[in-house]
């Protein structure tokens, strides 16, 4: 653990900094108070800080008080160290951020236990904040795959439209649904579905950008969302993800299983002010024209009347056998 000294007593200083080598921490001594704040307040700074006082340039307690005021995000333990021993000091330290004080002369044992305090306090801190960014991850993330479960993706795309109204980007909607992914599970077992969607959902997210999302919208049905996508790429885009599941069988326990997916598209432009029930209604019906296409195709839904020229109102569909066109409502 690294433990920054601060104290402008050389003699002092070597001798609190040879204490705790031995004690086998990863030691950091200044002489001044300012540049006590500049390590503490840095993000990778040390956690733990043995204070002086008396110190120039910023006292202790400046020291503390500036601490807590600019490294909010991970916990530093602060400990004074004071020959002032009144009640009126000690509160002054504790009310500057400080967690501790020692009045020196202090005994080195005494210092030990009380770093090993400011230790088993940080060591919670670290437990609790890993427990709550473990307990966000799973509020927020599909447990079988990983993406972003229904409730996630769903928000994160209303937020997505409400944003484009006011920068004037477009974005691309794709619904994807595995074809005849319950012949996988009656054939093979649902062990061998979920290896099947873990696989699909690995491809989906290496066939987006990195500001793209993707998430299980249920079952075998996946929701992606192309940010900054209109309707003049959002075809190729889909074309790049049925390519990336269904280009290569996937490998499962049981052997390789091809696999594809059909795809509802849809483009979404500033002008649109349809809701996110609507535009889901719209991608839906889009995919379930593919279904019925022959499936392993891209159907682009209608854009929404007047967001366009009419040359553009077609939707279009995209197949193995080729480009082909129709109207979609």
């Amino acid at each position: 653990m690294k433990v920054l000294i601060a104290d402008d007593e050389a003699v002092s200083l070597r001798m609190l900094e040879k204490t705790l080598v031995r004690a086998g921490y990863d030691v950091t001594a200044v002489s001044d108070g300012r540049k006590a704040a500049e390590a503490l307040c840095d993000a990778n700074g040390p956690r733990l800080a043995l204070l002086d006082w008396v110190m120039p340039q910023m006292d202790g307690p400046a020291v503390c008080r500036t601490v807590r005021r600019k490294r909010s995000q991970r916990h530093v333990y602060l400990v004074l160290l004071t020959s002032k021993s009144s009640k009126e000091d000690i509160i002054e330290g504790l009310e500057s951020g400080a967690d501790d004080y020692l009045i020196k002369p202090f005994d080195p044992g005494e210092l030990k236990a009380r770093l090993h305090t400011g230790l088993r306090i940080l060591e919670l801190e670290d437990n609790l904040l890993e427990a709550r960014e473990d307990m966000r991850y799973k509020a927020t993330h599909d447990s079988l795959t990983a993406l972003l479960n229904r409730g996630t993706i769903l928000e994160l795309l209303t937020g997505e439209l409400n944003r484009k109204r006011c920068d004037k980007s477009s974005i691309g909607i794709v619904l994807g649904d595995l074809d005849h992914f319950k012949l996988v599970n009656d054939t093979h077992g649902h062990v061998v579905g979920d290896e099947v969607l873990r696989e699909v959902a690995r491809r989906l997210l290496g066939s987006v950008r990195s500001y793209d999302f993707v998430g299980r919208y249920g079952g075998e049905e996946f929701l992606v969302v192309l940010n900054n996508c209109g309707q003049d790429t959002v075809m190729d885009r889909a074309e790049e993800i049925s390519k990336a599941i269904g280009g290569s069988p996937v490998r499962t326990s049981h052997g390789p299983i091809p696999i594809t997916m059909s795809l509802g598209v849809f483009a979404s432009y500033p002008t649109d002010e349809r809701r996110l029930e609507e535009i889901l209604c719209k991608v839906d019906g889009a995919l379930y024209t593919a279904k019925s296409a022959g499936r392993n195709c891209s159907i682009l839904a209608a854009p929404v009347e007047g967001t366009l020229p009419q040359s553009h109102s077609a939707g279009r569909t995209r197949s193995k056998s080729g480009p082909k066109t129709g109207a979609i409502k």
